[in-house]
């Protein structure tokens, strides 16, 4: 199966490096350590996610893992992601941390959180950090194209994933072609632009229209690319609400409605304005 290409069941995304992630994942991005947390991961793995996200910045990697063992869910079949905090200085020490906080051997998937300190120095560490078997892909968040460029003009092992703030809001043409060409899945994180784009009156338009949640159409919208999406909630009914997006399709309207809506110009950048120094 091609790099790019979406299993039969249109449930996972196969990757450059011939690994597949699901297309839909839960993300735990501000939600606290503890029983809220845990609770989130084992629902969505009870309700059929297998596809977890969280990363060393959000200080919750203790209770993903507990919510992963409390799931029953075998080890093997859930895609596990967690990201480098660029403020520290070796990715494979920190991912080391991250494996005896997860409670696991590996992790599938393994992201500098941002590019701190420019785009290629945290580098060479994640490929060490793959080679010992810590992650089974690595990749890179919040990074436009210039430093995705200068990346992989240096990577030995390239990045696989980029994941970035991305929905018919912020739809980064631009960056999503460059990931296209040097064949990395761009990966969308706040897909419902935390709750501010549920209120739209052309979603709930073309909600209705399905019969269909505002959020399963934003989230559809990311899946009709072959786009892997995380939307974060800590409630059973969303989480549930959020997986029903493989039995309907959106049509060549309904996505130029959506299309319309982004607020980038179809921007290069990753981000707006960086939060880090």
């Amino acid at each position: 199966m091609s790099t790019g290409a979406v299993t039969e069941d249109g449930r996972a995304r196969v990757l450059a490096d011939g690994k597949r992630i699901p297309l839909l994942g839960l993300g735990v991005w501000q939600v606290p350590s503890g029983p809220e947390c845990v609770n989130a991961v084992r629902w969505a793995l009870e309700l059929g996610y297998r596809h977890i996200d969280t990363a060393q910045a959000y200080g919750n990697e203790e209770s993903v893992g507990q919510g992963l063992r409390e799931s029953g869910v075998p080890r093997g079949e859930v895609f596990l992601t967690t990201k480098f905090y660029p403020a520290r200085k070796d990715p494979v020490a920190e991912v080391e941390r991250s494996l005896q906080r997860l409670g696991v051997d590996y992790v599938d998937l393994y992201i500098i959180h941002w590019p701190q300190g420019g785009p290629t120095w945290a580098w060479p560490g994640m490929e060490r950090a793959r080679e010992l078997g810590y992650a089974r892909s690595i990749g890179i968040s919040n990074f436009g194209v210039a430093e995705l460029e200068r990346l992989l003009g240096t990577a030995t092992v390239p990045a696989v994933v980029n994941q970035v703030q991305f929905s018919s809001y912020e739809y980064r043409k631009a960056l999503l072609r460059a990931c296209q060409r040097a064949g990395v899945a761009l990966e969308a994180y706040s897909p419902l632009g935390t709750g501010r784009h549920l209120g739209s009156e052309t979603v709930g338009r073309i909600a209705r229209r399905h019969g269909r949640t505002p959020a399963q159409v934003l989230l559809r919208w990311c899946i009709e690319r072959h786009i892997p999406v995380i939307p974060k909630s800590t409630h059973r009914e969303r989480i549930a609400e959020n997986a029903q997006v493989f039995d309907f399709t959106l049509s060549d309207r309904d996505l130029e409605e959506l299309d319309a809506l982004d607020r980038t110009g179809g921007t290069d950048r990753a981000l707006e304005r960086k939060w880090w120094r």
